[in-house]
């Protein structure tokens, strides 16, 4: 990290230029792919959790709730913990919690009275209709400067790059 920082340069530039400096063997360059998904990711979701903190639910317990609110049935714990990529435990956490603030209700299941089912409340309904479209919005804003076009191309290009991490590549 000897040499100062660009007028130029982002943050990923940054990082780039300081493992070439420490790690010259190493091609970095899918660094400038990756490493600023991952950033602009954290961010974004950096973001949402400060917007999400006046609605007094985590941005794990907005996920489940908008898990459910995309349903047209109630959900299987097992269903929202495939969609939201947290684990049973964590799932069964938040679910309690959006229960005891009135967002989520949990109802029997007919067929097995074992399996219970999840049921976005009206309460719950309202929350993710007013934080989702604040959401979406957050997210145009951040896409400010590309055209329509040029959101396409990052789409599909993103797209590949997501079905590459989705099919488990390992080397």
């Amino acid at each position: 990290m000897s040499t100062a920082p660009r007028p130029d340069e982002d943050f990923t530039d940054r990082v780039r230029r300081e493992w070439a400096e420490t790690h010259p063997e190493v091609d970095t360059s899918p660094i400038e792919v990756m490493g600023r998904i991952t950033r602009i990711g954290s961010q974004a979701l950096q973001q949402l959790d400060r917007a999400l903190d006046a609605s007094g639910v985590s941005r794990a317990e907005f996920d489940v709730l908008c898990v459910l609110a995309r349903s047209d049935r109630p959900l299987r714990a097992s269903e929202v913990t495939a969609v939201t990529m947290l684990s049973g435990a964590s799932t069964t956490k938040h679910v309690d919690r959006l229960a005891r603030l009135g967002l989520v209700e949990r109802l029997p299941f007919e067929r097995d009275g074992r399996v219970v089912l999840l049921h976005l409340t009206e309460p719950g309904r309202q929350l993710v209709d007013t934080e989702f479209p604040q959401r979406v919005e957050r997210d145009r804003q951040f896409l400010a400067g590309l055209d329509e076009d040029e959101c396409a191309v990052l789409a599909g290009l993103l797209r590949r790059i997501a079905a590459n991490v989705e099919s488990g590549i390992r080397r």
